[in-house]
């Protein structure tokens, strides 16, 4: 929600004051990319406060290099909007893994719409070459079963084309709430998209974003971890802030935890969650893709097999989520069933093991859970969960008290 507030703010004709934002890698890496591109940002309270000057859908800078890390809202977000509010040529690169990450159908979406972008080594991911140029409007296709974020992306900058855009989905459309998610903060700063019931076609207006106070609720994907550390132990988390009706898609994890055992209670701005017996289950995680792995800690204590489905897009994240998955679920002792879109895990006697974390924040978040309750776990590069949760350990450290001194 941070990003995608910032990138409609930085559009915005006025000023934006954004309340309650992540402080992250993520955050930090597009705030210093609209720094660089001529967008006057201000934060405050160690980042959760900041306000945003916008520039009415013209980007003032005509040429920056931004390094983006490995976070895939900041350059899926940001290529379309320079392409059709920048004037000039801007540079996007990020980490070796950020340059194994396929990007082309979001080039291809924008070139049929008449921008100028690319990928430099001409292999479908960046670094990305904008030379941001304007788009005349009209009708785009775009593959839906990648990324969620490629559609995102586009329908957040299209309302600064020259004219209307029509975006089609070809496919399936993955992490439809993300997309919900999108349709939201666009219609918190001005701006509604007309959308079928199928999801497969989105009418943008030529419109303007206007500069708002906005409340960001909390991370619901990172929640997702306190809510399995529930689960496992068989204690009792209350996470404040979030509800059923929160914007996230993820808030729906607490649903698959509710189906193998645990006790889910939600008050008016809360959701607490306690452990019980737990039963494997087999579930579409397609909608809920980001806590994938944080279920995947909680199957190991199942009294049964859980199978994860429909969640093929994950290979593509930070690392491949799936192959990731199954190689370290191995370690505890687990039998795992790699599939190509998904998991099946068996529950086995477990046991500590050193766990590779692959410069993926997720992967070290959920399988430190395993700690909770098996002992001899370590977690390498555990400085890798800043990407979205610089405070993590502190928070986890502070859930456990002096039993995990």
């Amino acid at each position: 929600i941070t990003n995608r507030a910032l990138l409609c703010a930085m559009a915005a004709r006025g000023t934006s004051v954004l309340r309650g934002a992540l402080a992250s890698d993520d955050t930090r890496v597009m705030l210093d990319a609209l720094g660089a591109v001529g967008i006057t940002v201000n934060a405050h309270d160690d980042s959760a406060t900041i306000e945003v000057a916008g520039c009415a859908g013209r980007v003032p800078a005509e040429a920056a290099e931004l390094f983006i890390g490995n976070s895939g809202t900041t350059i899926r977000f940001l290529v379309p909007m320079l392409a059709i509010a920048g004037q000039g040529r801007y540079r996007l690169h990020g980490t070796r893994r950020m340059h194994e990450r396929p990007i082309g159908d979001l080039l291809v979406a924008l070139g049929s719409l008449g921008a100028n972008v690319a990928s430099e080594q001409g292999n479908h991911c960046p670094p990305v070459i904008v030379r941001g140029s304007g788009v005349r409007g009209g009708m785009a296709s775009v593959r839906g079963d990648i990324s969620s974020q490629f559609l995102s992306g586009l329908l957040m900058a299209a309302p600064y084309a020259a004219a209307p855009i029509t975006l089609m989905v070809e496919g399936t459309l993955v992490s439809r709430p993300y997309v919900e998610m999108t349709l939201a903060v666009m219609r918190s700063f001005g701006v509604k998209v007309r959308v079928d019931e199928q999801f497969t076609r989105f009418d943008i207006p030529h419109a303007t974003y206007h500069g708002v106070d906005y409340e960001i609720e909390p991370d619901a994907s990172a929640a997702s971890y306190f809510f399995a550390a529930a689960a496992i132990t068989g204690g009792t988390v209350t996470v404040e802030g979030l509800s059923r009706r929160s914007l996230q898609g993820d808030v729906a994890f607490v649903d698959v935890l509710e189906r193998m055992g645990c006790q889910v209670i939600e008050g008016p701005q809360s959701i607490t969650v306690t452990g019980g017996t737990l039963h494997g289950v087999t579930v579409d995680m397609n909608a809920i893709s980001d806590t994938v792995q944080t279920l995947a800690a909680v199957a190991l204590f199942a009294d049964g097999p859980t199978t994860i489905t429909n969640v093929a897009h994950i290979r593509h994240k930070e690392t491949d989520r799936i192959a990731a998955l199954a190689t370290e679920l191995r370690k505890f002792g687990a039998t795992v069933d790699e599939r190509a879109d998904g998991l099946g895990i068996e529950p086995r006697p477990l046991h500590g093991a050193t766990i590779d974390t692959y410069e993926d924040h997720r992967m070290a978040m959920s399988l430190s859970l395993v700690g909770l309750r098996v002992p001899g776990v370590v977690i390498r590069d555990p400085g890798c969960t800043a990407k979205t949760y610089p405070h993590y350990w502190d928070d986890l450290q502070r859930l456990v008290g002096d039993r995990g001194a």
